[in-house]
């Protein structure tokens, strides 16, 4: 087996992924992949074909077989650190067995914050959509073969970026880069082309933005995906870094 440190983030929707992802595509040992999972997902779930922007020009355009995939993240050699940003969601029932080479990080975010931002993009979500009860689910498939992870949470991410970036590049391994702190507010060659639908405050961004509780009231029609969230973001709460 090589030595490369092949990273998965596990996240949810509005989480700061990209922004995670921009960080570590500062090293200059790193190469990043953007949810390379993605097609295969919108393949395998017809109903979410229907109602994501861009489905048509991501399943044309990307690799629709989740094993090929899976194939190419365990292949990849081009550099000594790859980091592949996922949505837990879109692993639907492929095979896990290959998350024991992989070092796992799942991030998550305060289900009162992320839950109107996700809904101003794709309306009335639902429990599997923002992945929360997903994300249980994959810590327990963690703690049942002995797979090491971490929890990240977006708030603490944002507050104290040098310190939990820190933490993180300990868990995976490698030393902490304070290039990972700043980018060009701009596109990246490696965004996926679902960016212009997604990415406009991180294309705008030179950094991780600073921490800020959401001002506007919870939308009413969300209540009962709050209430289904909570319980399961406290649990990830648990083994958060």
């Amino acid at each position: 087996m090589d030595n490369i440190k092949r990273i998965c983030l596990w996240s949810g929707l509005r989480n700061i992924s990209t922004a995670l992802m921009y960080a570590f595509a500062q090293r200059t040992d790193t190469k990043v992949f953007d949810e390379p999972l993605y097609a295969y997902y919108l393949k395998n779930h017809s109903e979410a074909h229907k109602y994501h922007p861009g489905s048509e020009a991501i399943l044309d355009t990307m690799e629709n077989d989740g094993e090929k995939v899976v194939d190419m993240m365990l292949n990849n050699t081009e550099k000594p650190v790859l980091f592949f940003k996922h949505m837990t969601h879109h692993l639907l029932g492929l095979k896990r067995d290959f998350m024991k080479t992989t070092i796992n990080i799942i991030l998550t975010r305060d289900p009162e914050e992320m839950l109107p931002s996700f809904d101003k993009v794709i309306k009335n979500p639902s429990l599997h959509d923002v992945g929360y009860a997903l994300h249980v689910e994959l810590v327990n498939y963690f703690k049942t073969n002995n797979i090491p992870f971490t929890v990240l949470d977006s708030k603490n991410v944002l507050l104290h970026p040098e310190r939990t970036l820190g933490k993180l590049c300990e868990f995976v391994g490698i030393p902490f880069d304070k290039n990972m702190l700043s980018w060009q507010p701009q596109q990246r060659k490696e965004d996926g082309i679902w960016a212009k639908y997604w990415y406009d405050n991180v294309h705008k961004s030179s950094g991780f933005m600073k921490y800020r509780a959401k001002a506007e009231p919870f939308p009413e029609h969300l209540y009962p995906l709050l209430k289904k969230s909570i319980p399961h973001y406290n649990t990830l709460l648990k083994f958060s870094n």
